[in-house]
């Protein structure tokens, strides 16, 4: 990718200038952050991040740039700092407990974006641009294989849940769509939606990827193609609401593209088939714990449907984790940390694990495929005697004669 004019600092809004200058440098941010307690790193901070790109703004400044002569910001520095930019999971912890309201985690998604047009970032965010522009998925696959997970349901209708018109479309996301330990569970809202007599269908190789993934490369001028391209597929099918069992997607959805269906993440949507007595449930003796996804919980703020759902299960106890709500503690697996640093990701979800253990819980229930994916991987991999699935795997479980 090009380099770009660094003499510019058009990728923050005037708003982001004046919050920068807010800082107070209390240092609550770094207690806080999943990628510092993990690597006991603390040029991962927010605090750090914050008077690194201060400089950097100061640098553009004709005034300062002259100030700055001799000792100013080199290629190398710049290179090092943006490394610990994109070693970050976008969790808004961070901006959580800001006491003086930055929205740090906006502003982190600016800096990724200033980064990559200055031309300082890791080489590896461009095999997202790429995998996207080619193959319209994150992980370069196929895309008329979408929908491929259909074909382990027992007893699928002949359609594979593609129709031409539909009331409600079930956005998959590429995760779910693409990755073995995910795939469960497309296969277990597929089912329960169909049980509950919901008139749905799937986009399959209709659907691209949603365009978060762009933003949290820095690549935000190219999400627009994605938008267009998954909204006139929507209209085709002539829905009324489209519901996301990706909390990322549904995030993205609700605050980047225009207000034309209505929008729920599947533990809403499945929340209001249980209100309406639609989905039977047997009784299920489970005592599970709760890990609240960043981007549904701090991100969407929806911290109390995933909960009712739970308890409206028979037999089923609820155990809070110690840090839970818009506290929870990150699971390792956003801001494509795991492309970046495998090894901070993998460390991050192990103090997840743990954190989860203490709980006493036998099972630890998320929203989010990723968050799914990040913890059971290292369940496996460590053989942890704790189970780990989706809310919508609970649910199907759970489901009664």
């Amino acid at each position: 990718m090009p380099r770009m004019n660094r003499v510019d600092n058009r990728n923050f809004s005037i708003k982001q200038l004046l919050e920068i200058s807010a800082c107070t440098n209390c240092r609550i941010c770094a207690e806080v952050c999943p990628a510092v307690s993990a690597s006991l790193d603390g040029e991962l901070s927010a605090i750090h991040r914050i008077k690194g790109l201060n400089r950097i703004l100061k640098s553009r400044i004709g005034l300062f740039r002259k100030l700055l002569r001799g000792r100013g910001l080199s290629d190398e520095m710049l290179k090092h700092f943006s490394e610990t930019v994109f070693r970050c999971t976008l969790c808004g912890n961070c901006q959580e407990i800001c006491p003086v309201g930055i929205h740090l985690r906006d502003l982190w998604l600016s800096l990724r974006q200033d980064m990559v047009h200055s031309g300082f970032y890791p080489k590896k965010i461009d095999r997202v641009r790429d995998n996207l522009e080619e193959s319209h998925n994150v992980f370069a696959e196929d895309n008329e294989e979408r929908a491929d997970w259909v074909e382990d349901i027992r007893e699928a209708p002949e359609h594979g849940y593609i129709k031409d018109k539909a009331e409600i479309v079930y956005f998959t996301g590429c995760v779910a769509a693409y990755f073995p330990l995910a795939q469960k569970i497309p296969i277990a809202l597929a089912q329960i939606l169909d049980r509950s007599g919901v008139d749905f269908t799937l986009l399959g190789e209709d659907e691209w990827c949603c365009g978060f993934p762009l933003f949290g490369a820095g690549l935000g001028d190219h999400f627009q193609q994605f938008v267009d391209h998954n909204l006139g597929a929507i209209r085709k099918k002539g829905a009324k609401e489209v519901v996301f069992a990706c909390p990322s997607c549904y995030q993205v959805w609700r605050d980047y593209y225009p207000d034309e269906f209505a929008i729920s993440h599947a533990s809403q949507f499945l929340l209001g088939l249980v209100k309406e007595n639609r989905i039977p449930f047997k009784n299920l003796p489970l005592t599970v714990t709760y890990h609240d996804p960043c981007d549904l919980g701090r991100g969407a703020k929806v911290f109390d449907p995933p909960r009712e759902l739970i308890q409206s299960i028979p037999g089923v106890k609820l155990v809070e984790l110690p840090n839970n709500r818009e506290k929870c503690n990150c699971c390792g697996g956003g801001g494509n940390l795991e492309m970046i640093d495998k090894k901070l990701s993998s460390e991050i979800a192990r103090q997840k694990i743990e954190e989860v253990i203490g709980t006493g819980a036998q099972a630890v229930v998320t929203s989010c495929q990723q968050c799914v994916r990040t913890m059971l991987t290292h369940v496996k991999r460590n053989k942890v005697p704790i189970e780990v699935m989706d809310i919508t795997q609970l649910i199907h479980r759970a489901l009664g004669d």
